[in-house]
C-alpha cells in the first residue's frame, strides 16, 4: 500500500483486536496515525451489531476478510461498501470513508467530550491536528450564549 494512503483502519481489524470485557470495551487500532497502535472506544450498540455479524458470517481472523479469508478486505471494496451505504442513507455524494473520522470527532465534541480525550481517541500527537477535524454544527455555533450575556447575568 502506498505510504500516506488513508486506508480505513476498520478494514484491517482482527477479531483479537476487539476487547469486549466490561472493564475494557475498546478496539485496538493497529498502525494508525504515525504508524502507532492505539485504542478507541467500543460502544455496547456496536458490540451487539458485531456479534450479530459474527454469528452470520463466522470470520476466522480478520473481522472483514477478503473473499478467500486470507487477508483483510480490499481498500476499494471497503470504499465501495461505504459509498453504497452513504447513498442508500441519502447523505449525498460528498465525502469519502474518512468523513466518518471527522463525524466521530465532531459528535464527541458536541457531546461535551474534552479535546484531549478526542485527541487520544484519534491518535493525534498534537491537539492542533485534532482541531482541524471539528466542523461544528451550525446550531451549536448559533446557540452558544455570548460571554456578554453571561456578564449581564452576573451583574444583575
Amino acid at each position: 500500500m502506498p505510504q500516506g494512503c488513508a486506508y480505513p483502519k476498520c478494514a484491517r481489524c482482527k477479531l483479537a483486536d476487539i476487547e469486549s470485557a466490561p472493564d475494557r470495551m475498546c478496539i485496538k487500532v493497529r498502525q494508525g496515525k504515525g504508524g502507532r497502535d492505539r485504542y478507541t472506544m467500543l460502544s455496547p450498540a456496536l458490540l451487539a451489531t458485531l456479534r450479530e455479524y459474527y454469528r452470520a458470517y463466522r470470520p476466522a481472523t480478520w473481522l472483514f476478510p477478503n473473499p478467500s479469508g486470507t487477508g483483510p478486505i480490499d481498500l476499494k471494496t471497503a470504499q465501495r461498501l461505504y459509498c453504497a451505504a452513504r447513498d442508500k442513507a441519502g447523505l449525498g455524494r460528498q465525502g469519502g470513508i474518512h468523513t466518518l473520522r471527522h463525524c466521530f470527532a465532531t459528535h464527541l465534541l458536541e457531546s461535551g467530550v474534552d479535546i484531549h480525550t478526542i485527541q487520544r481517541l484519534l491518535g493525534h500527537g498534537h491537539v492542533s491536528t485534532t482541531m482541524r477535524y471539528f466542523h461544528l454544527a451550525h446550531h451549536k455555533l448559533t446557540g452558544t450564549p455570548s460571554p456578554l450575556e453571561l456578564l449581564d447575568t452576573v451583574l444583575r
